[in-house]
């Protein structure tokens, strides 16, 4: 299954100044196969889980002598770890905290050994002992995106199509629907790896709701590893009760009898896990737009859109059997899987936040879904479940803020362009992110030719 993270991974490896990576990332999305697919590359790669080889791990825990852990993990593995042609990989670094420590001496001692390290629950390791600043570079992985979802279906024609879409001529209507009908079955089966693998395998809907039952159950064991005992019944409830607010403004008094002091811990601690994101309010006169963000303001879209469904047992079968019609019903749901493209199409150098506007004035009420930013503009988008040509929030936003010149509207009826709206197809979220970034273009050009 190629990814898009695999051409920057390439990049990070011929790089002549090249630091300790970080791979991160919530779990299950794919980190150790982008990995192990790098390792292909290299004349000898050596994988260590940090989690279950225990003499591994008390090989790096005893100190920070970077030549000593080489050597004795060379000969525990009975391999050559050697600079220049082996990838060394340290997977589950969070069991080892000093394993991230002791990135900074591998950049500082052995500069020229490829070193990854990865790691299901990262951030909470990272809370603790923090990242060598200036030693250690991260990029981060998300779930398949529907443009990777289109390639490991074996659309990769569709896919070059896309590419190269041109909002003024769009495509023929009979592959719009088969796109349309494609992205009801990507919104039926999200982009969690072993879902996408097990739908292409077995065509099955329930075999995917199995995947994504297994997949749930990993999550919730994993509440004891992060959370303080008091906290694990507050993550069972958030993990229902988020989802049920998915793409509306967050109330905490919608989740039950607790009070936001209870839940508002963890629910960042649920963000922490990358299981969701917040979407926060903000102004939007300029960038960066964190800059006017009011962290007291967001909605909350979940890790996939396939995932959450599932949690909230959810009948996929209709996005599969009648998309065309399923979409106009699925707003909210919808609104999630534009923010996750957004965040999935997003440069992986650095990780991605989400903002949307409002304004509460009464008789004049008015929100745009997501604001993004587009070199040196505030791009508002709104997102549309149907094929309404109803704008009204985003004009009002435009007509507010002079700084902004144009907006987007994702929807599920054609391509079309005017001054104000561009409007691209639900089909197509990743052209406008990625025309103005010329690195992120050459990795979806780099995903097609090789999966040739």
């Amino acid at each position: 299954m190629k990814r898009i993270i695999d051409h920057f991974l390439l990049t990070w490896k011929n790089q002549p100044k090249r630091k300790p990576l970080l791979l991160r990332g919530a779990r299950q999305v794919g980190k150790t196969h982008a990995v192990r697919v790098l390792g292909k590359s290299f004349s000898n790669f050596v994988e260590i889980n940090l989690e279950v080889n225990d003499a591994a791990r008390a090989i790096i825990e005893k100190d920070l002598d970077i030549e000593r852990i080489v050597h004795q993990l060379s000969e525990l593995l009975q391999v050559e770890i050697k600079a220049g042609s082996t990838l060394l990989f340290l997977d589950e670094v969070q069991i080892v905290p000093k394993a991230i420590i002791a990135l900074r001496y591998f950049y500082e001692l052995l500069p020229d050994l490829h070193v990854v390290a990865a790691g299901s629950l990262l951030d909470f390791a990272i809370e603790q002992v923090g990242i060598p600043v200036g030693r250690v570079s991260t990029l981060y992985m998300y779930p398949l995106s529907f443009f990777e979802f289109l390639v490991a279906t074996g659309n990769d024609t569709w896919a070059n199509s896309l590419l190269n879409y041109d909002l003024k001529t769009g495509v023929s209507e009979q592959l719009h629907l088969k796109l349309l009908e494609t992205l009801g079955t990507y919104l039926a089966i999200g982009g969690m790896p072993e879902a996408v693998n097990e739908w292409v395998l077995t065509k099955s809907s329930r075999e995917v709701k199995r995947v994504h039952a297994d997949l749930t159950y990993s999550y919730e064991q994993d509440f004891g590893k992060y959370a303080k005992k008091h906290q694990i019944k507050y993550l069972q409830i958030l993990f229902i009760k988020a989802l049920e607010q998915l793409s509306n403004k967050f109330v905490f008094s919608r989740v039950g009898e607790y009070q936001k002091r209870e839940l508002s811990p963890a629910l960042d601690l649920l963000e922490m896990t990358g299981l969701i994101y917040k979407v926060v309010r903000t102004a939007g006169q300029g960038v960066p737009l964190g800059a006017q963000a009011d962290v007291n303001y967001f909605k909350v879209l979940f890790l996939d859109v396939g995932l959450a469904q599932s949690i909230l047992k959810l009948n996929i079968v209709p996005w599969i059997v009648d998309s065309l019609s399923t979409f106009v019903n699925k707003g909210e749901l919808v609104e999630s899987f534009v923010g996750q493209e957004i965040i999935a199409y997003s440069d992986p150098i650095r990780k991605e936040s989400l903002f949307y506007w409002s304004r509460d004035s009464r008789g004049s009420e008015a929100e745009v879904d997501f604001l993004i930013q587009l070199n040196d503009l505030v791009v508002p988008i709104e997102v549309k479940a149907g094929s309404s040509n109803r704008n009204k929030s985003m004009h009002i936003f435009l007509e507010t803020h002079s700084r902004s010149k144009y907006g987007i509207r994702f929807w599920s009826g054609s391509g079309s362009y005017s001054e104000s709206v561009h409007s691209y197809p639900l089909y197509c979220i990743f052209k406008p992110l990625i025309d103005q970034d010329t690195f992120l273009r050459e990795a979806f050009s780099c995903l097609l030719t090789t999966n040739k």
